[in-house]
């Protein structure tokens, strides 16, 4: 029995659900992978599948085997691809994780320019607040940010460092007033940011020469930048925003810095990649290229932050009425 092709067989029926799908996509007969299937429960006396006239079904003992058959599948393409010289040449399916904010403001523009020089790389981009299990074939490089990562057996890069920044729409703070030091948060309503990569309990806020965490009581959490952003706009409150999810509104003027001597926690962002042997040249080339590019990326949006910070002042309108944020003082002036 070829192991590693029965290995291969009964992967693709797992995945298929279906011995015909199967056999159809392996270019084999039906019989063939049904065989290949029975012989492979045979040899190490186990049901793998559950059979029935309209369905198949892994049983519990076929699930724990169909884990460590994609890991050892995966380890042989890696040697092959290594043996056939294709560690060397970026090419093929790549498939990148991001989550949600990242993915729109830094990643996307990454991979264009990645492809640029890689056109034989093709990328499948997948944004999500949920972290996929890198075992499991499905992605290859995931693109994270947190402030630690947990114990794991990936492969982590840091790739550059951001913060956060409190924000406020004009028409919050044309009615509520402007807070002219942390002590003063205590009086706002105050929008937590809550996920496992941003635990929203608290702020520490670093600037003026001083670390102040001040803990944040919200009446509203939500668990991705982008929702909080919507909140921050309608006038529900103060929010933490990750930078990247904050600079094109700060630059609008639909929302406005508060305390802009201070920063919120430090951000790291990471490329996470499953430990191999043998690394895909495509997923090398990739992480390679976000450690030189996004820290340039990271730097223009710091950059663009201190040019709204540097201007003379902020203009917008509250309800028809022209509303100035001086930038010196940071005193709404209606």
């Amino acid at each position: 029995m070829d192991t590693v092709r029965t290995m291969r067989i009964f992967a693709r029926v797992a995945e298929a659900g279906s011995f015909t799908v199967a056999a159809q996509s392996m270019d084999l007969t039906a019989g063939v992978v049904s065989r290949a299937v029975s012989e492979l429960e045979d040899r190490i006396r186990t049901r793998l599948l559950h059979r029935s006239t309209r369905s198949l079904a892994l049983t519990d003992a076929g699930e724990r085997y169909l884990k460590r058959v994609v890991g050892i599948l995966a380890e042989v393409d890696s040697a092959e691809d290594e043996a056939s010289g294709a560690n060397n040449r970026p090419e093929g399916a790549l498939k990148v994780f991001s989550c949600i904010g990242l993915a729109g403001h830094m990643v996307l523009p990454a991979i264009l320019k990645y492809r640029e020089a890689n056109p034989d790389v093709t990328v499948e981009l997948t944004a999500s607040q949920n972290v996929p299990d890198l075992f499991d074939g499905h992605s290859d490089v995931a693109i994270v940010a947190a402030q630690t990562l947990p114990d794991s057996g990936l492969v982590s890069r840091l790739l550059g460092t951001s913060f956060s920044v409190l924000c406020a729409a004009p028409a919050y703070l044309g009615e509520h007033g402007l807070p002219r030091c942390p002590e003063d948060l205590s009086g706002h309503n105050c929008l937590a940011l809550h996920s496992a990569l941003y635990p929203g309990h608290e702020w520490t806020l670093e600037g003026a020469g001083r670390k102040v965490v001040f803990p944040v009581r919200s009446a509203i959490q939500t668990n991705t930048a982008e929702t909080l952003a919507v909140a921050i706009k309608s006038g529900a409150g103060i929010g933490a925003l990750p930078l990247y999810a904050a600079i094109d509104d700060i630059r609008a003027g639909k929302i406005i810095r508060v305390l802009p001597e201070y920063t919120v926690q430090s951000i790291n962002i990471y490329a996470l990649y499953a430990s191999r042997k043998f690394t895909d040249a495509k997923i090398k080339t990739w992480v390679e290229f976000l450690r030189t590019e996004l820290p340039h990326a990271l730097a223009a949006e710091r950059k663009l932050l201190l040019d709204c910070e540097r201007s003379a002042a902020f203009a917008t309108k509250i309800a028809g009425t022209s509303v100035l944020l001086d930038a010196g003082t940071r005193s709404l002036v209606v």
